[in-house]
Formats: structure tokens, C-alpha cells, sequence
């Protein structure tokens, strides 16, 4: 076990390494509060099930949101995280192989779908990715970098598998995760993206969006697993995993567009 100011030196650098976080606040006994990686595609529904998670239970959660890629290797690296959970399966299972987490806790949590996406006044009517890459006032399109965001992996997959990447190679831009993507998107540093669906549900009526067949691609499985081994966080950090899988967090899930466990065809 960490000592606790070692702990919270750590949390500080893994926070400001990885993006912004919630201010930490005294709510596990004897501890500070629980520190939750995601990957940037939960951001929206992770904080609305954090707000119910801690109304329920009083302990309070500091939300990281990054790549599912960087926050793992971060991880591994020794970042006191109590939950890890990845847009892409195969990161938890590479958090696990390093000696974190544990692997009773590992669970699929959600099934992930990817969107064509612009800011409302940038929208060409585009309903696939033949229509958008045939566009010829597309002069950037944005996707996260598929060497460690999954959901950018995803977009490649799907250009690659309707014979479109290498004509659209030339005009891609790189989003760090896949928050930062839709960023590039939403300042007009690129005419549209590839995000995912729960961002395009979160930014309303600022964007317009069109899924992408899920048969381009790998299924989106995204797991989640306890990486802490804390005795004192352990409890609190498993009924935070638990709940993300119960029927308040399914219901957010579903509200911001992913497909659940059990519901649907399961990829996606």
C-alpha cells in the first residue's frame, strides 16, 4: 500500500499528465476519493453516473479522461488509479498481464458506436463514408490516433475496409483521444470527424452526425477492471464498477448511445 501523500503526489502528475480532473475531496474513510481513468468517449455519461454513484453512497469520484492507450501504460507505470475503464478490452487485459488490477473484476461494461460528426453549419448531408471522403470541400477530416485510441482504430478499420484510407490518408488530422478529435472538428481545425456516438448525443444541437455501419469495423468492446489493491479503496472502488453495470448506470449508458451487455447483438 502507498502511503497517502505518495498517493496523492502521483494522482496529481497522472492527472496533469492525462487532462483535467475533478478537485479530490475527503470521502472514503481514512482516504481521499476515488480516482477513475476513462476513456474520453465515457466523459459525458461517467459524469452523470458519478453524480448518482456518490448521491447513493457518499463517496465522492475524481474522473480522468484520456486515451484508453496512454491511460493504461500510465497505469502500469504505477499511477494509483482504483478503477481503469477503456473503450477497447484488449487495454484492460494488457493492465492485467502487467500485474494490475484484478482480474475477477474485469466486466464489459458497453459496446461502442462511431458517428460521422460536424458543427451544424459545417454539415455536407453526408450519409456514409463514400459520401463524405467523395466530398471534395473536405480538406481535413479528423480521427483519433489509432495507435492508441480505440475509437480511432475503429475509424480506421472502417475506412480501410471500404477501400477509402489511402485516399483519405493525405487530409487526416489526429486527435490525442477522442474528445480531442471532435475538438479539431468543433473549431473548424477540420471540416468534420469520426467520433464517437456518445459525443455526437452530448453536443446536441451544436453538431450533426450520421452512424457508421458497425460491420466496418472491430466491435467496440469496452471493459473496465479494479486496478487498485488498496484494502482500504478496494470495497469502494468495486461497488463503483458494479454500478456502472447496474440499472442507474445502464440507463445513462443507453441515453448517450451505447449498447449495453445483453441488449442488442452485442457488437455494437
Amino acid at each position: 500500500m502507498r502511503p497517502r501523500l505518495t498517493r496523492w503526489l502521483v494522482a496529481v502528475l497522472f492527472v496533469g499528465a492525462c487532462g483535467t480532473a475533478a478537485a479530490p475531496t475527503d470521502a472514503l474513510t481514512g482516504d481521499a476519493a476515488l480516482l477513475v481513468a476513462g476513456a474520453s468517449d465515457l466523459r459525458p455519461a461517467f459524469e452523470e453516473i458519478g453524480e448518482l454513484f456518490a448521491a447513493e453512497t457518499g463517496h465522492e469520484v475524481i474522473f480522468d479522461f484520456g486515451s484508453s492507450g496512454q491511460l493504461a501504460q500510465r497505469i502500469i507505470e504505477g499511477a494509483p488509479v482504483d478503477v481503469y475503464a477503456s473503450a477497447n478490452v484488449s487495454f484492460v487485459d494488457k493492465v492485467l498481464e502487467s500485474g494490475v488490477g484484478d482480474h475477477a473484476t474485469k466486466a464489459t461494461y458497453a459496446f461502442g458506436r462511431i458517428t460521422i460528426w460536424s458543427v451544424a453549419e459545417a454539415w455536407g448531408g453526408w450519409i456514409d463514408l463514400d459520401d463524405l471522403v467523395a466530398d471534395s470541400d473536405i480538406t481535413f477530416l479528423a480521427i483519433a490516433n489509432p495507435e492508441h485510441a480505440p475509437y480511432g482504430l475503429a475509424a480506421k478499420e472502417a475506412l480501410v475496409s471500404v477501400g477509402l484510407w489511402e485516399t483519405i490518408e493525405p487530409k487526416l488530422v489526429f486527435g490525442e483521444n477522442i474528445s480531442d478529435t471532435q475538438r479539431l472538428a468543433d473549431t473548424r481545425d477540420a471540416d468534420a470527424a469520426i467520433v464517437a456516438l456518445s459525443l455526437a448525443i452530448a453536443a446536441g444541437d451544436r453538431g450533426e452526425w450520421v452512424l457508421i455501419d458497425e460491420a466496418l469495423h472491430e466491435p467496440l468492446e469496452q471493459a473496465l477492471v479494479v486496478a487498485t489493491d488498496d484494502p482500504d479503496r478496494v470495497e469502494a472502488a468495486t461497488a463503483f464498477a458494479d454500478f456502472v453495470n447496474e440499472p442507474a448506470g445502464r440507463e445513462v449508458m443507453t441515453r448517450f448511445g451505447f449498447v449495453l451487455p445483453g441488449e442488442g447483438t452485442g457488437t455494437g
